[in-house]
């Protein structure tokens, strides 16, 4: 990261609570998925990776989602524990993107998260081998009745390859259009995962 200068100093809720008013704004928007994010990861040679994911949480701490650890995400997040993720709400004309490093939530959030999903797809996590070859269609539907049958009866549990990260971010950006492509950004950054923020506005 480039050498902060100039701006304004922010407390640390402050990036948070402005994201919190953009999300209820988009949840009230947009037809599908206000809560869909790209994630970036990089792999052992340092190649990004991205795909789309959910959003399942945010606090002061940073941002939630959910996978499989065996996946591909998890594999590269184990190797490098930094990610980057960007929510894009057009309907709205804004953009929200951060990053910093990755840490495991606990063992309870990802219980409790669990938990609350739909029972197919909890059965789903587990017949799952998440970014894995897949021989054909008929042994990912095969691999859905075992397990259906197998949880037939109580709670399905977590597997203990499936949890949540949260990316601590350490760089927040909100981006709005503007005519002409004279965009508004303004960026908050710090140097650490806690502290105060510097806020300032970036040409587009």
């Amino acid at each position: 990261m480039n050498a902060l200068t100039g701006g304004n100093r922010e407390p640390a809720t402050a990036p948070f609570a402005l994201f919190g008013q953009w999300l209820n704004e988009a949840e009230a928007n947009e037809i599908n998925d206000p809560n869909a994010m790209c994630l970036a990861t990089v792999d052992e040679t340092g190649l990004p990776n991205a795909r789309m994911v959910l959003l399942k949480g945010f606090d002061d701490r940073g941002f939630v989602f959910y996978t499989n650890k065996e996946s591909v995400k998890g594999c590269e997040l184990a190797g490098q524990s930094q990610a980057a993720g960007v929510l894009h709400w057009k309907s709205l004309r804004r953009a929200f993107r951060f990053r910093g490093p990755v840490e495991e939530v606990s063992e309870a959030e990802s219980d409790a998260y669990f938990a609350s999903r739909h029972r197919d797809s909890r059965i789903g996590a587990w017949a799952s081998q998440q970014s894995r070859p897949l021989e054909s269609r008929f042994a990912l539907e095969r691999a859905v009745i075992l397990y259906a049958a197998k949880f037939k009866f109580g709670e399905v549990p977590r597997p203990n390859y499936w949890g949540g990260y949260r990316i601590c971010p350490t760089e927040i950006e909100f981006w709005t259009d503007k005519p002409f492509r004279l965009h508004e950004r303004r960026r908050f950054s710090r140097l650490a995962p806690e502290g105060d923020w510097l806020c300032e506005q970036l040409y587009p």
